[in-house]
């Protein structure tokens, strides 16, 4: 492959991996939206479906370094895929960022819920402690006596 073509498949390689990047944004905001009503009922699906594009993103990598390293100097690259691969860096750069902040708001909506199923469960202790109380054997007896 002669020096033209490793650039150009870099190029294209490197728009591939945004193209990705963009269905792991939008898997990311869809879920979110479920995360946020407390629906988590798709969780081990969707973090199936990340781990899926996260291993075709890192393929995609391991081919923009292997081209690169067919190439003999990036630097001598035309203007035209100069340019073309700085868009694509920017936008791999934003929605990395976008990608960053949705798993923080992910995060924060399972603390939350795993928030609310603690608080949940000590809740039930505290009742469960509640009526053990009504089942000691003086209040059984007494009642049984009663009747």
């Amino acid at each position: 492959m002669n020096q033209q073509d490793s650039l150009n498949r870099i190029v294209t390689l490197m728009e591939e991996k945004n193209h990705y990047l963009e269905k792991f944004y939008s898997i990311n905001e869809r879920e979110l939206d479920n995360f946020s009503m407390g629906q988590f009922d798709n969780i081990d699906s969707f973090y199936q479906q990340r781990e899926k594009i996260l291993e075709i993103i890192s393929y995609i990598d391991g081919q923009i370094h292997e081209s690169q390293t067919e190439t003999a100097d990036l630097r001598s690259a035309p203007e035209n895929i100069k340019s073309n691969m700085k868009a694509a860096l920017r936008i791999k750069d934003e929605y990395v960022n976008r990608i960053i902040d949705q798993d923080l708001r992910v995060l924060a909506c399972i603390e939350l819920a795993k928030s609310s199923l603690i608080k949940e469960l000590q809740e039930v202790k505290k009742g469960k402690k509640a009526i053990g109380g009504y089942k000691s054997p003086n209040f059984t007896q007494r009642l049984d006596e009663e009747v």
